[in-house]
């Protein structure tokens, strides 16, 4: 049997889902760090670098195709998409987490916040869908007609061996960069809960426990392909707006030409629905077959919808200080992590009040510093800026990084392994545990956050930036 492969109930070959889940992709990121911060263990050995990170040395032509092709070996071929199993990635998922009870559950769109919100009520977190990226071989940045066309193929066949997911294709250059032009990316949403998902609520979830369920609430336009297959062009995690990616755009032709990409062959595929949710978003048929199993068992299912990232990670950064505060400790010094660069567990075991930005772009380093300039001050304020890999029109500059930990009243601390190789050198997850295990120790970590806290602090805090709690 060919590495990396395993023969599923039914006697036929499926990838193993570490060779499915895409090995950059945030949803698998935070998985393992959720994980890891419940048995109190750091993420000391999420050591791996990001494909943008590598060649960086080389001239940029030859860095870009070195990096395209990289991208390209490590993306699963189209056959092999076509036999992803999404069950048994379900149930590689939920294998993270210890057999034993738990007093909740986290689950739905990926966020930062909400894997330290898991790690303080103690509980896991869980994706509601999760990310494939597929070799693309005669590809290129400019050419989303193109990858419609190759994303379609893969998804029918993804599809038909798994009825019960739907596909939301993304082709934006603005953060995956030369990758996608090497690669298309298929974010694999299922559309009711998984029946792993179901076993690992039923035996280890105790009896009556509350779930909370979040939501991305951010639109994009999108089209729809095919049964279960839509495609968007562009994210709302670019920073960018819809606008920034139609061929007139000065922005997108910015972009292009740094791409080595030709900004006259950039064509859209056809017209669009009117916005709905992005590829962050969770399927409604997930939602209903998850009430439907919380309520049959007695408990509650709280939702929490986030119109920005940055709602819900100042609501958070909130309930952290409160947190901190109402078991004795100051609550006065705070980290602000950025995409992979995060480890909940260190976070806990220094007393920190965890911020976290989606990515590096101006509007979600704005958001950290709104929120700064809003709270009560800090003694201490480190940042931890992850480059994109790339340069972009609406990437935050260094000298914002700075302005984020000028609110520290004594120490003010960017990075500086982080920041010496900003933009265009991502750093692996560890980084982010190698500096926060610089902190002083603040033992003994807190009791659980009790749930009715936490929502009570959400509400207080994000129903002023939009975030609803229900």
């Amino acid at each position: 049997m060919p590495q990396g492969w395993a023969a599923d109930d039914a006697g036929t070959q499926a990838p193993e889902p570490e060779h499915v889940v895409a090995p950059d992709s945030l949803a698998r990121v935070l998985l393992a760090a959720a994980s890891r911060a419940l048995r109190r263990e750091d993420c000391a050995d999420l050591g791996r670098q990001p494909t943008l990170s590598r060649f960086r040395r080389t001239p940029q032509p030859v860095r870009r195709l070195a990096v395209a092709r990289a991208g390209s070996r490590a993306a699963m071929s189209v056959p092999r998409a076509g036999e992803i199993d999404a069950e048994r990635v379900a149930r590689w998922m939920v294998d993270h987490y210890r057999a034993r009870w738990y007093p909740g559950m986290v689950i739905g769109s990926p966020h930062g916040a909400a894997v330290h919100l898991a790690t303080a009520l103690g509980v896991p977190w869980l994706p509601s869908a999760f990310e494939v990226t597929v070799q693309w071989p005669k590809g290129c940045v400019d050419n989303p007609v193109g990858a419609l066309a190759q994303g379609a193929q893969v998804a029918a066949r993804i599809i038909a061996g798994n009825p019960g997911v739907g596909i939301r294709q993304v082709h934006d250059p603005a953060v995956r960069g030369v990758l996608a032009g090497s690669t298309v990316s298929l974010v694999v949403r299922w559309r009711g809960l998984p029946g792993p998902y179901r076993r690992f609520l039923g035996n280890h979830l105790a009896p009556g426990a509350p779930v909370l369920l979040l939501r991305d609430a951010r639109t994009w336009p999108a089209l729809d392909s095919g049964p279960g297959h839509t495609f968007q062009v562009g994210s709302p995690a670019s920073g960018l707006a819809p606008a920034d990616f139609l061929p007139a755009s000065k922005v997108l032709d910015q972009l292009l030409r740094g791409l080595g990409g030709d900004p006259a062959r950039w064509e859209l595929p056809g017209a669009v629905s009117p916005p709905g949710y992005a590829e962050h978003g969770v399927e409604p048929g997930f939602e209903a077959s998850l009430r439907d199993w919380v309520q049959g068992r007695g408990g509650p299912l709280h939702r929490i919808l986030a119109p920005r990232p940055e709602a819900l990670s100042a609501a958070v950064a909130d309930a952290y200080r409160g947190w901190l505060r109402s078991a004795g400790k100051s609550g006065n010094r705070c980290v602000v992590e950025c995409g992979r660069l995060l480890d909940p567990w260190q976070v806990v075991r220094a007393g920190l009040v965890p911020y976290w930005c989606e990515n590096a772009s101006r509007r979600s380093v704005a958001g950290a510093e709104w929120w700064l300039a809003g709270s009560s001050p800090f003694t201490s304020v480190d940042v931890l800026p992850e480059s994109p890999g790339m340069r972009s029109p609406a990437l935050a500059g260094l000298p914002q990084w700075l302005a984020v930990a000028s609110f520290g009243s004594r120490r003010r601390a960017v990075d500086r392994v982080a920041a010496r190789g900003y933009p265009l050198t991502p750093m692996p997850t560890r980084r982010a545990t190698e500096v926060l295990r610089g902190q002083p120790y603040d033992l003994p970590t807190p009791p659980p956050l009790r749930v009715v806290d936490a929502l009570a602090a959400l509400r207080d805090s994000g129903s002023p930036q939009g975030l609803l709690v229900c």
